[in-house]
């Protein structure tokens, strides 16, 4: 339970959830954080200091490529959040986790 807390206070701010869902869409291959920065219109000195809230509650990576920090969503991570809140989904009645977000996990289990 802490850790979903510690994931879902940090995503609980909008610059921070826009940049983890920038860095959703931008992959494996991950952002610096200038471009991150520079994508949601915030200076550099804000970005770094939301990118380590990110970092401390293990919503993020980082990898260092020459001189720039590349930081990636940890999808790891936001799956196990995820599973977390669903885990008594339909006060565990349902075998199977939904694959479609507009669907619930007894939805699923009913195919």
């Amino acid at each position: 339970m802490n850790e979903a807390l510690s994931a879902l206070g940090a995503l609980a701010q909008e610059t921070r959830l826009e940049a983890f869902r920038t860095l959703i869409r931008a992959g494996q291959s991950g952002l610096p954080a200038g471009d991150i920065a520079q994508r949601l219109g915030v200076g550099p000195t804000v970005m770094s200091f939301h990118l380590t809230e990110l970092s401390r509650a293990g919503l993020i990576g980082s990898r260092r490529e020459g001189r720039s920090i590349i930081y990636t969503a940890s999808f790891a991570r936001i799956g196990a959040l995820l599973d977390y809140l669903i885990e008594d989904c339909c006060l565990g009645a349902c075998g199977t986790r939904a694959t479609n977000p507009k669907e619930s996990c007894c939805e699923a289990d009913a195919r």
